[in-house]
């Protein structure tokens, strides 16, 4: 559990809030319920555009870049989801070693389980392994938060057992959460970080276009997503990923840019 209390992120508050004097009035004056519940029904489609943008901050803090320090040297952030897999994953290492670069891998915690040894070869070549739920369920942001506490519990015991070191940083499946996401990474002691650009690897089968849609408009500081499990294959039976990256990896090395992972809470603070 993280130090210190927890308060809720503005828009939370407001909506609870909202809720109460909505609940006063209408004890109060039981004619005005259309509009009453017009407001209800207004502030409900907030939250949910909220929690269906992963990268807005809204809901409570949100890593979607890396820290000025970071990117006036030049660096970006490469990070993967969905893995550990055992044909996949082991590849992306190897393309990673051969042009120097880190990135952060957003691990599923039963896939850390059943493939330990690849996770800890990604650690122990410099990458960092972060919490990505331990059973990957579609519907994660519809969960309540004792269902979200056993997700994380359960991918934190996973990863920490496969590689010595536990996650600091969690992200939900698809980035999607719900208005009490930040409250139960309180509790579990980890920060929320999604992404500022993604491939879309996960569903397309053009390695080019993933590449493409990662490096235009790229800047340094940027988060990139890709994924080293379950992602889309070529027509030719390939995992995207493995043609899309050296691509990526090309590229940044060309404009000057430094592949690494991300920071830490305490770590981004301090840059």
């Amino acid at each position: 559990m993280t130090s210190g209390r927890w308060r809720p992120p503005a828009l939370v508050a407001g909506s609870l809030a909202l809720h109460g004097a909505a609940a006063v009035a209408l004890a109060a004056a039981p004619q005005q319920w259309p509009w009453l519940l017009g407001l209800a029904l207004a502030d409900h489609a907030a939250m949910a555009q909220a929690c269906l943008r992963p990268r807005s901050r809204l809901l409570g803090p949100n890593l979607t870049r890396l820290p000025a320090a970071a990117a006036a040297r030049g660096e970006v952030a490469l990070t993967f989801d969905d893995g550990p897999d055992p044909e996949v994953t082991p590849r992306v290492l190897d393309l990673l070693a051969a042009r120097g670069a880190r990135a952060s891998f957003f691990c599923v915690g039963r896939r850390a389980a059943a493939h330990p040894e690849i996770a800890a070869a990604a650690a122990a070549a410099g990458h960092r392994l972060e919490n990505h739920t331990h059973t990957h369920p579609g519907h994660f942001a519809l969960r309540g938060p004792r269902v979200m506490e056993r997700e994380i519990a359960g991918a934190q015991e996973a990863i920490t057992h496969a590689c010595g070191r536990a996650p600091r940083l969690f992200r939900p499946p698809a980035g999607f959460r719900a208005p009490w996401t930040d409250l139960v990474l309180h509790r579990s002691g980890l920060a929320l970080a999604t992404w500022t650009r993604r491939g879309f690897d996960a569903v397309a089968r053009d390695p080019r276009r993933v590449a493409d849609r990662l490096l235009r408009g790229l800047a340094a500081g940027d988060v990139l997503l890709l994924h080293d499990g379950g992602g889309a294959r070529d027509r030719g039976g390939r995992p995207v990923v493995l043609e899309a990256l050296p691509r990526l990896l090309d590229a940044l090395a060309a404009r000057g840019l430094r592949a690494v992972p991300l920071p830490a809470p305490d770590e981004a603070a301090a840059a």
